[in-house]
C-alpha cells in the first residue's frame, strides 16, 4: 500500500506542477498586493479542492461529470469568472500605461483573495472530472475506496497548498521587480492574457 500511495504522490505532484488556471489566478493575486494576498489565495484554492473533494467521496461530483447540462453550466460560470479577472489584469495595465490617476491610486485587484481562490476552483468542472476519473484509478486496494479516496484529497491538496505557497513566497522576492512600471504593465497584460486564455479554454471542454 505504501509503495501505491507514493506512486499516486508522483502522479499528483506532476500534475499539480502543470501551470493552469490556479497558477494564474494566484500569479495575478500576488504579484499586485504582495505575498499575504497570494497566501491566502491559495488558501481560498485548496479550499475548492476540499470541496470537490467531499463532493467526489460523496458522489455527487460524479453526477456532475455525467451530466452534460450540469457540467456546461458549471464550466461557463468558470470561464466566465477567469475571463473578468483577465479582463481586470488587461483594464489594469492599459490604465497604468495611460496613467488614469485611479490606477496608480489603487492598483490592487478587488474582492477577497481567499474568496477569489475558492470561486475559480469550485467553477472548474475539470476538477470534478479529473477526481472522478483519475483519482479512483490511484487509490491504493489495500483500503476502502472511500477512505482511499479521502486519503488521495487531501494527498492532493497538500501538494498543491506546498507548491503553490512556494510559488508566492518566489514571485515576493522578486517583487521589486514586478513593482517597475514596464514590468508590471507587460505582466498586466500576460496574466490577463493568460486567464482569458483559461477562460475561453476551460468554456471549450467537454466532460
Amino acid at each position: 500500500m505504501l509503495v501505491q500511495l507514493l506512486a499516486a504522490a508522483g502522479v499528483l505532484a506532476v500534475l499539480t506542477m502543470v501551470p493552469g488556471p490556479d497558477m494564474a489566478v494566484v500569479t495575478k493575486r500576488a504579484m499586485a498586493c504582495g505575498w499575504r494576498d497570494g497566501l491566502r489565495t491559495v488558501g481560498g484554492i485548496t479550499a475548492g479542492l476540499l470541496t470537490w473533494g467531499v463532493l467526489t467521496v460523496a458522489g455527487l461530483a460524479a453526477v456532475l461529470a455525467a451530466s452534460a447540462t450540469a457540467y456546461t453550466v458549471v464550466k461557463l460560470a468558470g470561464a466566465a469568472y477567469l475571463i473578468f479577472l483577465g479582463a481586470q489584469s488587461l483594464l489594469a495595465g492599459r490604465r497604468a500605461r495611460t496613467g488614469t490617476p485611479s490606477a496608480t491610486a489603487d492598483p490592487a485587484p478587488k474582492g477577497n483573495p481567499w474568496r477569489t481562490g475558492l470561486v475559480s476552483n469550485v467553477f472548474n468542472p475539470k476538477v470534478a472530472v479529473f477526481y472522478t476519473g483519475l483519482l479512483p484509478t490511484l487509490a491504493p486496494t489495500g483500503m476502502s475506496p472511500h477512505a482511499g479516496m479521502a486519503v488521495l484529497v487531501l494527498l492532493h491538496t497538500a501538494l498543491t497548498l506546498i507548491w503553490l505557497g512556494g510559488y508566492v513566497m518566489v514571485l515576493a522576492k522578486a517583487r521589486a521587480l514586478f513593482e517597475r512600471p514596464v514590468v508590471r504593465r507587460a505582466m498586466d497584460r500576460v496574466t490577463g492574457v493568460v486567464l482569458i486564455g483559461f477562460g475561453v479554454k476551460v468554456a471549450a471542454t467537454h466532460p
